[in-house]
């Protein structure tokens, strides 16, 4: 409805919307487009903890997790993933990424209503990855894992494989692969003779690696199905 304007300042109300405008928030060093929020409003990273409806946040986590640990997932899967839950502590959060939309069938193992779910179907990891799992959303975490379905963990400690990283300064790593697989190449092998290698260049890497040993460097790329991240170094991936 359109009024005259004389009507307002008949009334003495242009001078109250005046003072509105005077006095309304605005933040610059907001991010883009919340410039009008209070600047206590705003956090600029989250995380996976996850939150009662009511109380303090501060008092809904009896162990703040310090590690993250994804895996994409189909159901047929299922136990393979149980099995290899069971290898992380409470200090892991675990998220799963359901690529064939396949969620509350999960709900017969424990560890699941505690897990986060994302389903969106026929996608791959890094499709995931790119989208929850932001610089700023996992940067509560230590570390960050980034899995595959079908590894094998029988021997696997996800705390002691960190004792190893932090003994060794790794930054990026994967465990390595039983020699019995036959989804792996020379290069992620597990040898016995050493506690951590970077590379194998006494034999073919396979077709996802290329060795030059004049420069110690393996290149342009290799297949790595286990990722695990120190933080500040998953921020810099592009992927």
């Amino acid at each position: 409805m359109n009024l005259p304007s004389s009507l307002f300042s008949s009334n003495g109300l242009t001078d109250g919307i005046d003072t509105l405008n005077k006095t309304k928030i605005w933040v610059p060093t907001n991010p883009k487009g919340a410039e009008r929020l209070a600047p206590a409003i705003i956090n600029s990273e989250s995380d996976f903890y996850l939150h009662r409806l009511w109380g303090l946040p501060n008092e809904d986590l009896r162990i703040k997790p310090k590690y993250l640990v994804t895996f994409t997932v189909g159901y047929d899967m299922k136990d393979n993933i149980n099995a290899a839950v069971k290898k992380f502590s409470e200090n892991f959060t675990i998220v799963l990424f359901h690529y064939d939309g396949r969620v509350s069938e999960w709900e017969e193992f424990e560890w699941s209503k505690r897990a986060i779910h994302i389903s969106a179907k026929k996608q791959t990891k890094w499709w995931y990855a790119k989208r929850f799992l932001h610089p700023n959303i996992v940067a509560a975490y230590e570390y960050i894992f980034i899995w595959d379905e079908d590894l094998g963990t029988e021997y696997f400690n996800g705390e002691e494989y960190l004792k190893l990283v932090r003994k060794y300064g790794l930054e990026i790593s994967q465990p390595g692969v039983d020699p019995r697989s036959s989804y792996t190449w020379e290069l992620t092998l597990k040898r016995d003779d050493v506690e951590v290698h970077n590379r194998d260049c006494s034999h073919d890497c396979g077709y996802y690696s290329h060795c030059d040993i004049d420069s110690n460097h393996c290149s342009p790329m290799w297949l790595c199905c286990n990722h695990i991240y120190i933080i500040r170094h998953y921020t810099a991936i592009e992927v």
